[in-house]
Parts: C-alpha cells; structure tokens; sequence
C-alpha cells in the first residue's frame, strides 16, 4: 500500500508517501508563505522525486486537529480533492498523536504540546516504550501552568515535542520532574508521522480508512473571533 500523508496543523508544512515498510519520500517547509502556496506544489514535486503517479497512492493521511484553524483546513481540503478525484480513502489522526510518533523510539512520557496562544497548549500525553505509543491523555487545550501541575505527577522523563514544546520546557516549574526537550529535527509536526500512524490505524481498525466526504476539522476550542463575540454577548 501506497499512503500519502500531508501536516498542515502549524506554521511547518509537510508531506511524505510511504509504503508498509518504508519512507518513500518526504517534503517540508517552515516559512512565512501560507500552506495554500506551498502544499500542492510540494505533493507534486515529491511524487515526481520518488516517481511515483498520484493514481497510484492507494490512501491519503491528513492531520486532522488540534492546530491552527486555517492550515487544518487547508490540508484538509487538499487530500479531500485528491482523494475525491481518484475515489481513494482518507484516514483522519490527531496532530497530537503524530507527533508523539516522532519521539517513538525514545523511552518515557511524551508531552505532545501546541501553542493555543493567551498561555494556552493544545497537548496530550503518550507513554513511549519498546517502539510502542500509548496513549495516556485525550487530546485537550489547557493552560501551560495547569499542564506543568499534570506532568509532576511522572516519574519517569517527560520529552515536549511540538511547536509549544518550548513554551512548556521553559516554565520555571518544570524543574518539579525530569523536563526534556526533542531534539530540533524532531520538533515539529511531521507528515512521515502522520503516514506511520495511519498505517498502524488502518492495520488495527479496517474502517478507519473513510471517504474524503467524512474527514472534518478537530479544533477543541472555537475560533478566536466566534469567543470575542460571546464574550461580548455574554457581557450584554
């Protein structure tokens, strides 16, 4: 099986295909063009690179939430089109969960952090062990000193990854337990991750590969302008 995975949730962008046993090609970039510029061309340069035909993907990945509300829905869109166009499936995973699976040969708790902004992360926490991911956390938004007060309770060393890694690792209570920061490389969210989990899903749930028409956006909180008109409703 050929899979197509695309991360739009944060200001890196990435694509990647991988087959069941390898990593194919991946694609990434990290500046200041919106991923409506830079996501297609870089699905087709890498398909070109690895020649590969986009009609012979078998399934598309995408992150599907926590992350910034815009991006989500731009690589959303871009797999729903390409999946809609060749009657392919799509699987849908949480961003917080790919990015555990960057830290997946590591040993101890994952803190998979984004920044939500106003000292908010969007997080979830991951046991790593022997190669394998557990999930120990839904997926959340919570402010930083709330999550710190959650992770004291790990004996264990407690690796942040994500684009709010720094955030949390840099809180002046972190020295409460044994605080560890991904390494650079690993830090940000990775569509070769969402590609790995995928591919895990669909060998452990058969439906979890759905039609394109299925896949939404997971945003946890609502948008920043519908909770200022809210506020302003409420105040009233």
């Amino acid at each position: 099986m050929v899979l197509l995975g695309i991360d739009t949730s944060a200001k890196a962008a990435s694509v990647a295909i991988c087959d069941e046993t390898q990593l194919l090609a991946e694609a990434m970039v990290n500046t200041k063009l919106t991923h409506s510029q830079t996501i297609m061309p870089m699905v087709q340069s890498m398909l070109e690179n690895a020649h590969i035909a986009l009609n012979q993907v078998d399934a598309f990945a995408v992150s599907a939430g926590p992350g910034s509300f815009t991006g989500l829905r731009i690589g959303i869109a871009a797999v729903k089109g390409m999946a809609m166009a060749l009657n392919k499936p799509c699987v849908a995973v949480s961003t917080l969960e790919a990015l555990a699976y960057n830290l997946r040969g590591f040993e101890g708790i994952i803190c998979a952090v984004m920044d939500a902004r106003c000292n908010q992360v969007y997080t979830a926490s991951f046991r790593a062990h022997s190669g394998a991911v557990e999930r120990l956390t839904e997926d959340s938004a919570l402010p930083i000193e709330e999550l710190i007060r959650q992770l004291t309770q790990f004996q264990e060393p407690v690796f942040f990854v994500g684009d709010g890694a720094g955030l949390c690792y840099n809180n002046k209570n972190v020295c409460l337990f044994d605080a560890r920061l991904a390494p650079e490389h690993m830090v940000n969210q990775s569509a070769a991750s969402v590609c790995r989990l995928a591919l895990e899903r669909m060998k452990a749930e058969p439906l979890a590969a759905v039609g394109a028409e299925a896949i939404s956006p997971v945003y946890l909180r609502l948008p920043q302008a519908e909770r200022e008109l809210r506020q302003k409703q409420a105040a009233l």
